[in-house]
């Protein structure tokens, strides 16, 4: 089932989101509040969340706040990786956490934190119970990132290759498993802190690990999936067909499911990480993910006078 959407992912992240194009996101966040008002028409129930921010900034959460783009959310998000990128220790999370709550009243979620096994395994070992120590209790969602290392054959999400120096290999070292499928040592202890702690896993288009990482997931005990619907690959050829089985293969987690990435030929600038050319495109396309997926009392009523065919084409494509 779906339990929650996420409208894009980090941000304030100039990995995924131009800060050059949208230095106030203001373009930001009046794309989230479109696509939340669409969002709410198809589903009233379903839990809303502001994209997971990375870095934890008060002052970005304020901002957006200030913008009346929280009013209609139902919590926000953050992200941490303090044993790899952020410049503060492990044992500050609780102080962090603090921060986004001193200027919103919204639950905050942890949709993704993690460790590398860049250095040594042992370092995830620890990283696993110290992070499960200081967050399980303390917010309503915890999502461990991710499941499987990152391919040395696919490039890592990110505009600052250069500038991260070696740290950017990091990012191929975040999973409980190896490239391969086997498992990494922190793996024999994740299922000490399920169904609690969830799994943050992106799925690229047309996977091959999809139905690997499903019997994992439940080896493992999780209850709780994060991943995401590219608006970018909507575009593909054969695009509903893959999400249809990205969905059917995840139908039995409760899943937050994020919206992001914009489609070159549709945003600002040629790139995933523009702001739309025109926002209701975006939310005409949460709307859509929804309506498939996750329908409200309403649409679920019609889906059963009218069955729409999984393998329908895509409006879009």
């Amino acid at each position: 089932m779906i339990e929650a959407v996420k409208f894009w992912n980090e941000p304030n992240n100039k990995s995924h989101w131009d800060l050059e194009l949208d230095p106030e996101w203001t373009a930001y966040g009046a794309m989230v509040k479109e696509a939340s008002a669409a969002v709410r028409a198809e589903n009233a129930e379903l839990t809303q969340v502001l994209g997971g921010i990375s870095p934890i900034d008060p002052f970005f959460m304020q901002r957006l706040r200030d913008q009346g783009v929280l009013a209609g959310l139902d919590a926000v998000a953050v992200h941490g990786f303090p044993l790899d990128w952020n410049h503060w220790q492990i044992g500050e999370w609780p102080a962090r956490i603090a921060e986004i709550e001193a200027v919103t009243p919204l639950p905050v979620w942890v949709t993704e934190v993690g460790i590398s096994t860049f250095g040594a395994e042992e370092v995830q070992e620890f990283g696993l119970r110290r992070t499960a120590e200081l967050l399980l209790g303390r917010v309503p969602r915890i999502h461990w990132y991710s499941l499987y290392d990152l391919p040395k054959a696919w490039p890592a999400t990110t505009r600052h290759r250069e500038a991260e120096g070696s740290s950017y290999y990091r990012h191929f070292h975040m999973g409980l498993l190896r490239e391969d499928g086997t498992p990494k040592l922190a793996s024999r202890q994740f299922s000490a802190y399920t169904p609690e702690m969830g799994i943050c896993q992106w799925f690229h288009f047309e996977d091959h690990r999809l139905d690997d990482a499903v019997r994992w997931l439940r080896r493992l005990g999780v209850r709780r999936l994060r991943t995401g619907l590219s608006w970018a690959d909507s575009w593909r050829p054969g695009a509903d067909n893959w999400f249809d089985r990205q969905m059917r293969a995840l139908e039995d987690f409760d899943v937050t499911l994020t919206f992001c990435f914009t489609p070159e030929h549709r945003g600002v600038a040629a790139h995933h990480t523009s702001p739309p050319l025109v926002a209701g495109e975006y939310a005409e396309f949460c709307a859509r993910m929804v309506r498939r997926y996750a329908p409200g009392l309403r649409s679920g009523a019609q889906a059963l006078l009218t069955p729409v065919p999984r393998d329908a084409p895509s409006p879009a494509a």
